[in-house]
C-alpha cells in the first residue's frame, strides 16, 4: 500500500482538529494550550511536505525548516515565561494568570 496525498491531508486534518479541540476544550490550562499550537503547526507541516512531495518543489520543505526553528524559539520562551508565572503565581491555570502586572 503506497501512500498518497489524500492520506496525508486526513492526517494532517486530524491533527488539525485534534489541535482545536485541545485550545477550545482545555483553557484552563496554559501548558496545554501551548502544545495544541505546537500540533496545530506540526498539522500546516505536514500538508506541506504532502504538497511539496506530490508537486516535486522543495518550497514547502523550505517553509518547513522555518516554521521549525519559529516554533521552537515560541516554545522556549513560552516555557521560560511559563516558569516565571509559575514562581510568581504557583499556578498556570488562565484564570489566575488575567491580572499580570507590568
Amino acid at each position: 500500500m503506497t501512500l498518497t496525498l489524500t492520506h496525508y491531508l486526513i492526517f494532517s486534518t486530524v491533527l488539525f482538529v485534534i489541535s482545536l479541540g485541545g485550545i477550545f476544550a482545555n483553557r484552563r490550562n496554559v501548558l496545554v494550550v501551548l502544545m495544541s499550537i505546537e500540533l496545530l503547526l506540526l498539522a500546516v507541516n505536514t500538508n506541506f511536505v504532502a504538497f511539496s512531495k506530490y508537486l516535486d518543489n522543495v518550497d514547502g520543505q523550505v517553509f518547513v525548516f522555518f516554521i521549525l526553528t519559529v516554533a521552537a524559539a515560541e516554545a522556549a520562551i513560552g516555557l521560560a515565561i511559563l516558569v516565571l508565572l509559575f514562581r510568581n503565581k504557583k499556578s498556570l491555570e488562565v484564570e489566575d494568570l488575567n491580572e499580570l502586572e507590568g
